[in-house]
């Protein structure tokens, strides 16, 4: 009997990288995502330009380091 991985993110059809999630806890981290970022928008874009982005690269690296790590492996798909 195989066991069949239990991946948050699936390989997205066409492309590289990952489409919506497929569980629960994959729909947590973005939702923390989007409302990480909008926290940072409130507090960061009046005034410094800078650090909000810099706030948005960190977000995005660890949505990926998550994808990465309960994602499936990402490689370029054609449809199939």
């Amino acid at each position: 009997m195989s066991r069949q991985p239990n991946y948050w993110f699936p390989a997205k059809r066409y492309g590289w990288g990952w489409g919506l999630p497929v569980t629960w806890q994959g729909w947590v981290v973005l939702l923390g995502y989007a409302g990480l970022i909008a926290v940072s928008a409130a507090r960061l874009l009046p005034l410094r330009h800078a650090a909000f982005l810099g706030s948005v690269a960190l977000w995005t690296a660890l949505l990926v380091a998550v994808c990465w790590w309960k994602g499936e492996p990402p490689h370029w798909r054609w449809g199939k």
